[in-house]
């Protein structure tokens, strides 16, 4: 084959073990090892929930108004109603909505209140699953945002940026805050440079970088004799990020490093929003695609962001709006923003199918796609029937084409549960969990 069909054919069936740049001393690919993937979704403010959510249950479902843009994909997803984040909801901790939105999606724990370096969360759904399987890519996981990222101060009544700005957390201390320009993920996953030199670039990055390493490495160990027992922690804390860094570049060096795509090298952040999320979407499932990692996060944007809409005629702020008053004018704003990101998961979707392996089944199939909000509606700052929207994993055993009402209040934690434990891990519960609700 020539270089550029052996990519393609590499792209989409990297995973296989016959594949030599993952396993290069695998004789023989088998489409039973394709392997599953797990991706998360974030939209932020919730939405108008009259506008989003079908009227009836089960499989003779209809797309409502604002998630009409879907009806292609209708039969590869489903809407689960009545998950509710108990932990999000203000108890005795009064204001911050927007921050345990954001903090409870995936941890479905409750952030202690705190604008200081305290910060106190849990581990995510998608951190657990990077911890266990983790090893057999070159990255654990992925993180993406199409906002930046604030990483200190107080950003939502009393609570730490981290929780409003992060919905990955590795522990309760450590968010893993998402990159929001295209080019440095795209670089970090394939290297700089042209269509031919990025596996060259990103080798010689790595084994710079891992000298660099060794060197800090013998440095530190210096320092931490007379430094003091926080000051040791916090040098601890610090050294195991460098670890991580090495694991990584252990990897690629027992792997290889990953297939070179034929995709041209994002030239940076765009100025149009829905060609951010577009061009992040496609670097994201490059990722899965390629086997470079097999968990990932994408938030299309902050909980409490107030980021305007030109390209579809809407200049007030997103959560300006989320706090309708059941005003009609504000409502359909806020249903024709619910529209725009269901064109942007549709997209997401669509890309995700049209990636096939060698057996025919396609990169959706072997994906739990995870779609939603820590806010259902935003003027009341629930966080109960939550909109969900779940996608793909057909290959392992998810069902589409259907809206499930499981009883009110049922954990998210649950659905938590279910994709955690499809993806191989053998745990029994999670976060506030009762049980397991599947999609």
């Amino acid at each position: 084959m020539d270089r550029r069909n052996f990519l393609r054919a590499a792209g989409v069936s990297l995973a296989v073990p016959a594949l030599p740049s993952l396993t290069p001393n695998a004789t023989a690919a088998s489409a039973d090892a394709i392997p599953t993937r797990m991706c998360y979704l974030y939209v932020p403010n919730g939405v108008n929930v009259e506008r989003w959510r079908p009227s009836v249950r089960g499989d003779s479902f209809e797309l409502n108004e604002s998630t009409a843009a879907l009806a292609s994909m209708r039969d590869q997803l489903s809407f689960i109603g009545n998950l509710a984040h108990q932990n999000g909801s203000p108890g005795r901790d009064g204001g911050g909505d927007h921050a345990r939105a954001s903090a409870t999606f995936l941890t479905a724990a409750r952030p202690y209140k705190t604008a200081g370096a305290d910060i106190r969360l849990g581990v995510s759904a998608d951190q657990v699953v990077a911890k266990s399987i983790g090893q057999a890519t070159r990255l654990k996981s992925l993180e993406l945002s199409c906002d930046g990222v604030r990483k200190s101060g107080s950003c939502d009544s009393g609570y730490a940026c981290a929780y409003q700005y992060n919905i990955a957390w590795s522990d309760a201390r450590t968010p893993v805050s998402p990159e929001s320009n295209p080019r440095l993920v795209f670089e970090r996953l394939f290297g700089s440079g042209s269509h031919g030199d990025r596996s060259k670039s990103l080798h010689r990055r790595q084994q710079g970088q891992k000298s660099m390493l060794d060197f800090l490495r013998e440095e530190v160990g210096q320092m931490n004799r007379s430094l003091g027992r926080e000051d040791q922690r916090k040098l601890d804390e610090y050294l195991t990020g460098l670890r991580d860094i090495e694991q990584r570049i252990e990897k690629t060096e027992r792997y290889g490093t990953p297939p070179d795509p034929d995709f041209q090298t994002p030239a940076g952040i765009p100025d149009v929003y829905s060609e951010h999320i577009s061009l992040m979407s496609d670097v994201l499932l490059l990722a899965l695609e390629c086997d470079v990692t097999r968990v990932a996060t994408f938030m299309f944007a902050f909980d409490g962001s107030n980021r305007t809409f030109p390209e579809i005629g809407i200049g007030d702020g997103h959560h300006h709006l989320s706090h309708h008053k059941h005003n009609e004018a504000r409502l359909g704003k806020i249903a024709k923003i619910d529209t725009f990101y269901a064109e942007q998961f549709a997209y997401f979707l669509q890309q995700a199918a049209s990636k096939k392996n060698p057996d025919g089944s396609s990169l959706l199939d072997h994906t739990m796609v995870c779609y939603g909000s820590g806010l259902s509606d935003g003027n009341r700052h629930s966080h109960e029937n939550l909109p969900i929207i779940t996608a793909g994993g057909s290959a392992v055993g998810w069902a589409g084409g259907r809206y499930v009402q499981p009883k009110e209040q049922t954990p998210m934690a649950n659905l938590h549960l279910d994709m955690i434990r499809r993806m191989g891990v053998d745990i029994d519960s999670f976060g506030d969990s009762t049980g397991v609700i599947s999609s």
